[in-house]
Formats: C-alpha cells, sequence, structure tokens
C-alpha cells in the first residue's frame, strides 16, 4: 500500500465549508467540490479523521478517477485500479452506485460491471482461481458517476459519522449529530460563553456542544470499518486513540443548558449525555419557551424549533417564535441562530437577521438565521 492516500471527507449540501475547515485543522490540504472535500494524507489520516471529524458524513478512500461512457471503458479502467492493496483476499467488497448526467444511466448495469471487474483483479493477483470467499473484512465499494466522470471508493467510516454511539433515546424527528455540530461551528461560540437550546428534543445541540467544549473526538465512543482493514496497522489506531485522549480537556468548566417544553424529551436527553460520558455536564430543564430566563450576559441561543409544517401547526410556531424574540430582545450581547424551514420566521420573531444562511436538514430546505449579539 503507497503510504499517502487520496481521502474524501462527503458533506451535506451546504456544509462543504464547514468539512473543509475541521480536515485543514488535522492538518491536511483539501480541494472543495460539490458535498465532498477531497484530500491527500498519509494512512493515519483514516483514523484521525473518522474519530475527529465532526460535521462530514463519511470518510471514504478514493481508489481511482477517470471518464467511461462505455461499459468496456468502465470494466477496463476499474480492473486496472490497484484494488489489491486495500482489499484482502477474503474481503467482501459489496458494491454500490449513482449517476448522475452520465452516458452510463443504469446504476445496477454499472455496479455489475464494478464488481466483476474486481473481482478478476483480485483472482489475478492472489492466483484465486475459482470464486473469492468473501469471508473477511468489509471494503464496501462506491462506483459515482457524475457528468461520465466516474469516482470509485471504498467506505472506511461503515455506519455513517453523525452515530456517534450516544443516542440511546430519540424523539421523532431528531437533528442529525453531524448537523448539530455543524451549527455549532458556524456560530463563534467559545466554551467560556453561556449555551441555551430552548428546543433541545433528545439533546443533540447541547450534547455537541459538551463535546466541542471539552475537545473530545466525536468517534471515540464507537468502532468503524476501517479497523478491521490488514493495510492499516494497530499502531495508527492506537496512536490516534492517544491522540483524542490527550487532547480532551475534561476539566474544562461548561454552561450549557437544554430546554424542551416536553420533559420526556429532557429525560431522554439526559440518558443521551450520560452515555456520551458527559455526566451532569449539561443542565436539562422542562419549560416553555416563554418561561426562558437569561442571567448571564454574552451568551448564545443555539436552537432547531418546530418549522409548524404540519396542518394546524403553523400558528403554534409562529408563536414560539413571537415569544423568543420578544424575550431575546431584552438580551443584546447574546447571539441567536436559529434553524427553520418556517417562511416568515424573521417577521414573527420581530427582527431582521444579520445573516442567513442556506441548508438542508435531512431532505427539508431551512434557513440559518444568525443574530451577532452586542458583546458587553
Amino acid at each position: 500500500m503507497a503510504q499517502h492516500v487520496t481521502l474524501i471527507a462527503t458533506a451535506a449540501m451546504g456544509l462543504e465549508s464547514v468539512v473543509a475547515n475541521e480536515v485543514r485543522q488535522l492538518g491536511y490540504e483539501v480541494e472543495v467540490e460539490n458535498g465532498k472535500v477531497t484530500f491527500e494524507a498519509p494512512i493515519a489520516a483514516i483514523p484521525r479523521c473518522n474519530l475527529w471529524l465532526r460535521t462530514a458524513d463519511r470518510v471514504k478512500l478514493q481508489v481511482g478517477r477517470f471518464k467511461a461512457v462505455t461499459f468496456d471503458e468502465l470494466f477496463e479502467q476499474t480492473k486496472a485500479l490497484p484494488w489489491e492493496h486495500s482489499i484482502s483476499e477474503d474481503g467482501k467488497f459489496p458494491v454500490s452506485g449513482k449517476s448522475v448526467k452520465s452516458t452510463l444511466y443504469s446504476v445496477p448495469d454499472c455496479q455489475a460491471i464494478v464488481k466483476k471487474a474486481i473481482a478478476e483483479r483480485l483472482k489475478l493477483k492472489y492466483g484465486v482461481a475459482g470464486k473469492l470467499p468473501e469471508s473477511g473484512a468489509l471494503f464496501k465499494v462506491e462506483v459515482s458517476l457524475h457528468k461520465d466522470d466516474v469516482v470509485l471508493t471504498i467506505d472506511t467510516s461503515g455506519t455513517g459519522l453523525h452515530k456517534r454511539g450516544y443516542r440511546v433515546n430519540q424523539g421523532e424527528a431528531p437533528l442529525k449529530e453531524t448537523m448539530a455540530a455543524a451549527l455549532i461551528l458556524l456560530t463563534n461560540w467559545k466554551p467560556e460563553y453561556p449555551l441555551v437550546d430552548p428546543f433541545c428534543g433528545s439533546g443533540t445541540i447541547p450534547i455537541e456542544a459538551a463535546l466541542i467544549g471539552q475537545n473530545i473526538a466525536p468517534g471515540f465512543n464507537r468502532s468503524f470499518a476501517s479497523e478491521d482493514w490488514h493495510w492499516i496497522r494497530n499502531n495508527h489506531w492506537n496512536e490516534a486513540m492517544e491522540e483524542v485522549e490527550d487532547k480532551a480537556d475534561y476539566d474544562k468548566v461548561l454552561d450549557i443548558t437544554g430546554t424542551d417544553i416536553d420533559h420526556t424529551m429532557t429525560a431522554a436527553a439526559n440518558e443521551n449525555a450520560l452515555e456520551a460520558g458527559l455526566g451532569d455536564l449539561v443542565t436539562w430543564k422542562q419549560m416553555q419557551v416563554k418561561d426562558l430566563s437569561i442571567q448571564q450576559p454574552n451568551g448564545y441561543l443555539i436552537g432547531n424549533p418546530p418549522y409548524g409544517q404540519r396542518i394546524g401547526d403553523q400558528e403554534s410556531a409562529a408563536n414560539i417564535y413571537r415569544q423568543l424574540g420578544q424575550i431575546m430582545i431584552n438580551h443584546p450581547s447574546w447571539s441567536v441562530y436559529i434553524l427553520t424551514a418556517f417562511e416568515n420566521f424573521e417577521k414573527e420573531y420581530g427582527q431582521t437577521a444579520t445573516k442567513k444562511r442556506k441548508l438542508f436538514n435531512g431532505f427539508i430546505e431551512t434557513n440559518f438565521y444568525q443574530y451577532f449579539g452586542t458583546k458587553q
């Protein structure tokens, strides 16, 4: 295996720059495209990126990239790649695919051709006469075609990176952990400032804030597909885990509060925080938005309130926004960040946002409304 590899950190639409910043902070130079951040890095970056990236969906190993407009070209160029450097003789390598605006638009056909080409290459290199056993470690291959540009990758993460391993309870429409982390990183919140989420649900924003505040790696509590790969030495994983321990600041005092109207949600949030190893680092309270009480200056309110998208819910959502606006107007030193798909949010809140950013929460197009406080 080469000492350097090409990696792709995939990103939700609108979060590419946030993911790129995270990768840069780990010390790697990046190239940003729609939905992904590509970078060259040593093999040791695979454990580090999986453990540390808060906002990326996955980390993929790029095996090859080329143009193809016929199935023959796809087969021959796939077969020419050094798959034996990545996939072990007994490796399982299921192939998934996607095709956008490409001549080769049949995804099942592309998947079958790539699978056959990899199998032929591996049989040739490993001297296997019959069928490959596929009984060992998992190497999930993806063939991605966009305007006849083919990118072949292997997923190093396994389950998506939003699965931190702490969510034992959740509500109806939980915010993805990666999105929650992105919302916090899009503010200039520092651990020294108070942070409140008045719509905390199962606690994702406050929990992610606590992990950021104490510099705890989001992947510390889970496993990854590439831990089983023969060519990533155990010492790479051990060194990455040592770095995680060394950089964590477990003594950092934080002032983070999550509140919700539903007491079952604050109980669930508390369980999730305990599972994340945060003990009683976050304060959870059951309360309505109108009862929110701001005590200190210079805080941050970050929330993902109900959008009022179901029939009959529009007025109750509008009412919540009005109540929040009436409270926060009296706390000009606070910065307020709200993610919502509600069209007239600024009108109901009673103030035009300093800045707004379009983000996709799952498949829902939302705006991230940002009100910058005047620090005292």
